[in-house]
């Protein structure tokens, strides 16, 4: 296993890859490509393509960075960002925490990921931004599990512009 190392203004990333993908540099039009060695080989060729989006994600982790927009819809539904909590403790030092008010008796406290940093612009929307792909979008599905989006009324928490479509009542 070779290791790729990734540097951007947003941070450093690195990413261990098998011995049998390769990354080729034209030098001429400055592109770099990733080539396996044997493209019959059914693994190599999965490999391939899974390869080349985590470096893509990778890349554009550390120069522009992700984010994942939650919207809370709903009667009552509240985020609010808190630097401690009643029912959790922090998991390293200075950590943030999401509290959620979405129809439980008590605030849902999750805490924020390493390398993740959470907003909440309105109290509605939570704002999500981090270098890694992996682990905001995996927060996002965390935060999103409290409260999916059921089609008769339309409430629960919504990722990045995520739409259902409504059924209608049933009639006897």
């Amino acid at each position: 296993m070779s290791t790729v190392n990734i540097e951007g203004p947003l941070g450093k990333m690195s990413m261990s890859i098998p011995p049998y993908v390769s990354i080729e540099e034209d030098t001429a039009s400055n592109l770099r490509s990733v080539r396996v060695l044997d493209s019959k080989e059914k693994h190599q060729r999965e490999m391939w393509g899974t390869i080349r989006a985590y470096l893509q994600n990778h890349i554009r982790g550390v120069s522009e960075g992700h984010t994942a927009i939650l919207r809370l819809v709903g009667v009552g539904y509240r985020a609010t960002i808190e630097n401690a909590a009643v029912t959790k403790s922090p998991e390293y030092e200075g950590q943030q925490f999401v509290s959620l008010k979405v129809g439980y008796s008590h605030p849902i406290e999750l805490g924020v990921p390493r390398g993740v940093k959470a907003s909440t612009p309105q109290p509605t929307r939570i704002l999500l931004e981090g270098c890694e792909r992996e682990v905001v979008m995996s927060f996002a599905a965390q935060i999103r599990k409290w409260r999916v989006p059921e089609p008769y009324k339309g409430k629960g928490i919504f990722v990045n512009g995520e739409k259902i479509k409504l059924k209608s009542k049933k009639i006897k």
